[in-house]
């Protein structure tokens, strides 16, 4: 098969439906450290993390792209759809790095056996996890 997509030149993008850009922002450029690469009006920020790109929107109604779509911070903490894992050397560090610059964590860092990692949330209750394979 003849297949063109993906190519070379893509790159993956993270579209992240934030409340308020201010303290969205600050939660990924100061606790986790990503480059802010542009903005636009202040309903948009683009970011680079770790590699991957970060797109922080606020929310919205449809428009002509996306007519029967309307985008939302969540909404119920306990249910996702969506989350992002960052890969560590050292969990127990990391945590405690993230912690001091004002992470909220679900629970400390867990031992399964293969793995170890923790969870946390970013101001609109995006879930984010450390883990750090054993």
């Amino acid at each position: 098969m003849n297949y063109d997509f993906p190519s070379g030149d893509m790159e993956l993008t993270h579209i992240l439906v934030v409340s308020d850009m201010d303290p969205a922002r600050s939660f990924y450029q100061n606790v986790l450290g990503a480059t802010v690469v542009r903005e636009y009006g202040g309903t948009s920020c683009v970011l680079k993390f770790q590699g991957s790109w970060l797109l922080l929107v606020t929310g919205g109604g449809p428009s002509k792209d996306k007519p029967d779509v309307t985008f939302a911070p969540p909404q119920n903490l306990k249910s996702v759809s969506h989350a992002m894992t960052i890969r560590v050397s050292d969990c127990q560090k990391a945590y405690e790095i993230l912690k001091s610059h004002g992470a909220e964590f679900l629970t400390p860092p867990v031992d399964w056996g293969a793995e170890i990692r923790c969870f946390f949330r970013d101001p609109d209750g995006h879930l984010l996890e450390i883990s750090e394979a054993v």
